[in-house]
This record gives C-alpha cells, structure tokens and sequence, in this order.
C-alpha cells in the first residue's frame, strides 16, 4: 500500500518509558522527527484496555479497567506514530496489534530492554535468547495486522549470532530492524558498537535503525548524519538526545531549553496529560537545572496547575480546562448533570470522580470528614455495593442522618466512595477539594497538626514507657483510623 509507513531514511524518536508519551511525541514531530515511537506498553495491560474516543480532547484513548489512560493518540501523529509493546506471547501480542492498528502507523515488539519490567515474564531482551519465540510473535503479527510490524533489538555477544538473529527476524517479514548497538549487559555509559550496526546493516535487505548514540555521538542535528554513515544504516532513531532537547530534530538547530519546556507544556495542558509524567519529563529536560529556581518550583508541583504556575502558563491553563468543560456541558445538551435528584430518602446525582481533577494531597473523602468534625456531626460512614454482572461499585455516605449516592457506578470502591463525598459536598454547597477550589489549606492545616501532635504524642508514649519500666501501654486504649 502506497500509505503504509516507510522506515527508510527517516529520523525517529526511540522508544522511552515514562517520556514517550503524547506531547513528546508531538513535540518530537513538530521539530522534524519523522517516526515517533510510544513508549513501551504491556501487552497483559494492553489487553484489558477499552477503545475509547475521547471527544472532549480529541483523542483516541485506550483505557485501563481502572480508569487510567495507558494509551493516548490523536489524528496529528496517526500516519507516523508506532506503537511500541512488550509481549512474549503471540496470541496476546496479536489481540493488542489489533486493538489498536487503526489508530497507528506500526507495530513494534520490544526485544531490547534489559530492564527487569521488561525483561520479566520474558518480554524485552529476554527473547533474544529464544529465537522460536520471536518467529512465533513476529510471524503472527505480520500476518495477522494491517500495518507495519518492526522490531527493535540489542546486539549479542558476538557478531555471527547477532547477524543469524537478525537474518531470522527478516525472514518474518517485518518491515525494519532497529539495532541498540549495546549488549545487553551494557548501559548507556558504555561506548555504542558502530561495527556491529554496520554489519547489520549489510546482512539484510530491509531498513536497519541506528539506536544508541546519545552518549558521545550525537548532541546536535549535524551529528545525526554522520551516525548514520557511521553505522551504515538506513535511518537513525534518538532517545536520550531527544529526551533532553527534542529540538535536535530541528535541522534549523537548536531551541533554547525554556521555549522547549513551555511548547512541551503547552501540548501537556491540550491533551490533558498525567501531572506526574509531565512532571518527569520537564525534569529530565532541566538535567542540571533541576535544582535551579525553576527546577524546584517543578519538583514541588503535583498537578497540571501548579506547573503551569511555574512556567507562567496559568492563563492558558485556565483558558484549556474552561473549554474542556464547555465542551462536556455542549455534549450534554443543556441537560444539568449536577441536578440533585431524590430517590427515596437518598440524595443522588449523575457524577463520577475524576482523580486527576484533585490534588495529590486531598480528595472528597478527606473534605466532608473535615467539614463533619468542624460542623460536630458523626463521621460519615459509607455503605458500598458492588454489580454482579460487571463488578462495578456504587456507595452511599450517610452524613448528619441523611444519605447521598452517585447515580454512576465506578470501577472500584476506593472511587466509588470518592464519589459519594462529591455528592454529599455538592448538595451541601461545600467546595469538595478540585484543583482551583478552596478549603484545600484547611485540610492541610489538618494534616500537619495531626503530624505535629503525633509527634508529640509519641514522644510522651516513650517518656511514659520509660517511667513504667518500659512497659508498652496504650495511654489512650485503642487507634482507630480512617482510609480516605
């Protein structure tokens, strides 16, 4: 097909875990990359994922039994991303490559990674050592998918088995090799083998993928070129290089590390990114710096907000989560999801708890607790409930002797709970924690008097164990404790 994506000549950007997410890899193609890769995704997670078309983002997003996100795209990169997965099973590698061929330009298998969350269950570098394996995964996913299958690799210990492997692999029929020219006892430290890239890449007919010179070899987009002529290969794949400054892609030259950061931010807030990956990514891009002002402002952050604070983004930040909800309230039609509805003697409400909408540090549980014992009513005590035919939950608080439940179910009890806080905060007219909202300070007012006068009270434990000859007695008879 005339479509289908060429490995040939290309720039790409490797595979990162925790970095090859969506803004990086928009990034990465704005500044010239030609082929972006995910990071590495666990086909067992994969499989227990849902296709879910994302309207309010414009995404496609497959989506965990438990709500996380373990995979987002968008049309922007849908002709040049390759989506990158840990197997070392055919069938269940061949479920994922068909739940998400249509929203990818290629496949790729993980058989480089020597890391043991890849390497366990033997998926990564693993199956380097079992030749049938790879026939069986590579086979199947060729013949079974509409798109391009690749796989990326490590070199073994000598050259004649690195090149039978690689003469194997093209047998499958996969449309290109990438070579991590390291063995995989190496690390990023050692030195990249050129030699054994090169004769790599005379071994097989299809593209071969340099990977591996971020070390000493290529720090700038002139480097890129004489890698590849260094390695013989077709193209060049860049992992480190870009994850410190994607602008490498940039034949115009470098950007300046500040407009990287804040264009990366900037696709962070559009696409509604996870606050501790954006947070990853924006440190390892400080290398250095990340003890400079700034720095420190982005290790403190623990939500979009605060580091959009950091980088003076606060407006845009605002502005992106205003439309968000515009456009969720436009979908509904009018209607007026929040209206409290009575049933029986329960309050309800259509609302589900959105975890990435809140502050690490508080959430609804911990806010209606607060507001019981500064209003003096009984803790709220929650009832839940769980559907036989999809295992979903659904709790009702009761607070002040009267009951409050989400007309949703949720995926566990922990949210389920969470959501019958919103539900009761709502009718109560209480701010209940969100991103943005108050009451936030006098939770953690809570928190550290709690951890002040805990620590008091241990140290008065002690000096009492001391004056009763070291007897362990509870001074105040029993602890009971609340998960929030």
């Amino acid at each position: 097909m005339a479509d289908r994506l060429s490995f040939s000549n290309i720039i790409a950007l490797a595979p990162m875990v925790r970095v090859g997410t969506l803004p990086m890899r928009l990034l990465a193609l704005d500044y010239g990359a030609d082929v972006v890769y995910s990071e590495e995704l666990i086909d067992i997670k994969m499989a227990q994922c849902q296709r879910v078309e994302n309207d309010v983002l414009q995404t496609v997003d497959f989506v965990a039994p438990d709500d996380r996100v373990m995979f987002r795209t968008c049309e922007k990169e849908k002709h040049r991303v390759v989506f990158q997965m840990g197997t070392a099973d055919p069938d269940r590698a061949l479920t994922v490559a068909r739940l998400v061929e249509k929203d990818v330009a290629a496949i790729d298998v993980n058989m480089g990674c020597p890391k043991e969350y890849s390497t366990k269950g033997g998926m990564g570098a693993a199956l380097l050592s079992d030749p049938d394996k790879i026939n069986a995964i590579l086979g199947k996913l060729v013949a079974g998918v509409s798109v391009p299958v690749t796989c990326k690799i490590r070199i073994l210990p000598s050259m004649e088995e690195t090149l039978s492997l690689v003469r194997q692999i093209e047998k499958t029929g996969v449309a290109a090799i990438a070579v991590h020219g390291r063995f995989k006892e190496e690390r990023p430290r050692h030195p990249v083998h050129c030699d054994y890239i090169h004769a790599v890449a005379r071994a097989v007919s299809i593209p071969v993928i340099a990977n591996g010179g971020s070390l000493d070899l290529v720090k700038t987009h002139a480097d890129i070129e004489a890698f590849r002529e260094a390695t013989g290969a077709s193209s060049v794949m860049l992992a480190r290089a870009a994850m410190w400054n994607p602008s490498v892609f940039s034949s115009g030259g470098p950007r300046s590390l500040e407009e990287v950061m804040d264009e990366y931010l900037k696709y962070a807030i559009r696409y509604d990114n996870h606050a501790f990956n954006t947070k990853y990514c924006l440190c390892q891009m400080l290398r250095d710096k990340v003890e400079s002002v700034l720095g420190k402002k982005v290790q403190a952050a623990q939500t979009n907000a605060e580091l959009s604070e950091a980088y003076g983004l606060q407006d845009l930040y605002k502005q992106t989560q205003e439309q968000f909800q515009a456009i969720r309230d436009a979908k509904l039609g009018g209607a007026q999801p929040e209206r409290l509805i009575m049933d029986g003697d329960v309050t309800t409400m259509a609302v589900k708890f959105e975890r990435r909408e809140y502050s690490p540090q508080i959430t609804p549980k911990m806010v209606l607790l607060e507001w019981s014992r500064k209003e003096k009513v009984d803790q709220p005590q929650y009832q839940t409930v769980q559907r036989p035919q999809d295992r979903a939950f659904q709790s009702t608080v009761t607070v002040d002797n009267r009951k409050y439940r989400p007309s949703l179910w949720e995926k566990s009890k922990k949210f389920a709970e969470q959501a019958a806080a919103v539900v009761c905060l709502r009718a109560l007219g209480v701010p209940e924690g969100r991103v943005g909202e108050g009451n936030g300070d006098l939770v953690c007012k809570r928190k550290r008097e709690e951890r002040a006068n805990g620590g008091a009270e241990e140290e008065l434990r002690k000096k009492q164990q001391l004056d009763d000859g070291g007897s362990n007695v509870a001074a105040n008879g029993e602890l009971t404790t609340t998960r929030l």
